[in-house]
């Protein structure tokens, strides 16, 4: 069986994207059920870091000024940390992976999409930051650019807002 894609209809144009429930089932599935309850529609990139990632998905984002975006979890709290052995994806450039605290098990509604490969944040390589990727771009790595160079103010949010106008799954159950 295929895994989902998901569509993300942004302010910028739209993105699509492989979700990886074959491998990661516990975050990809996060990431499936929030999206069939429009949890992610209406809210901003909140983070982003040219030549690193941008980071989408805190509920406090609805609003684009708020102090408190990038902090907020999602409806049902943190889930498991998930770092199987048998899949060692890497944080590569176009990449979803889930944000988390660094603390562990505090991953929850927020994700990013990295820029660059990001292999420091690779849950099977040495250091503190473990962020499973579940994902990845198949179609609009020019959005994410378009994003990614967005002009940010000194919290490295956008100046423009870019907006998440609806995230749609297909082929999940």
């Amino acid at each position: 069986m295929a895994n989902p894609t998901a569509l993300l209809e942004t302010s910028l144009g739209n993105i699509r994207v492989e979700l990886f429930a074959d491998k990661m089932p516990v975050t990809a599935g996060n990431f499936v059920k929030l999206a069939q309850s429009g949890f992610y529609d209406g809210l901003h990139f909140h983070r982003v870091i040219d030549g690193f990632m941008l980071q989408f998905g805190c509920p406090h984002s609805r609003d684009p000024k708020s102090a408190r975006a990038g902090t907020g979890d999602g409806p049902d709290g943190c889930i498991k940390d998930e770092h199987p052995a048998n899949a060692r994806l890497s944080n590569e450039s176009g990449t979803l992976s889930m944000a988390n605290t660094g603390a562990p098990n505090s991953g929850s509604c927020q994700f990013f999409i990295n820029t660059v490969h990001n292999d420091f944040l690779d849950f099977f390589t040495p250091g503190p930051s473990k962020h499973p990727v579940f994902g990845k771009v198949t179609e609009g790595m020019d959005v994410v650019r378009k994003i990614e160079k967005s002009k940010t103010d000194g919290t490295d949010r956008p100046v423009t807002p870019v907006k998440m106008i609806r995230v749609t799954v297909a082929g999940a159950p």
